[in-house]
């Protein structure tokens, strides 16, 4: 279920990401649509970091190669 999220926010993180450039485009600076897009986006790399975080301290997530 962890997985799951983390590939569903990564692919709001990268539609932001492209709905920002589009805005920038289209608009030429104009309006904050492009701000307000970004900010979206740091928004949820934000969230993508704590449930990172959330899901190794669960267990639900845990780190390759750790050697005992």
């Amino acid at each position: 279920m962890c997985k799951i999220l983390i590939i569903i926010n990564l692919l709001l993180i990268i539609a932001s990401l492209f709905s920002g450039v589009f805005f920038l485009v289209k608009d030429n600076g104009q309006t904050n649509r492009t701000v307000s897009s970004l900010t979206v986006r740091i928004g949820l790399s934000v969230c993508l970091i704590g449930l990172l975080l959330l899901c190794y301290y669960t267990g639900n997530l845990t780190p390759n190669n750790l050697q005992p």
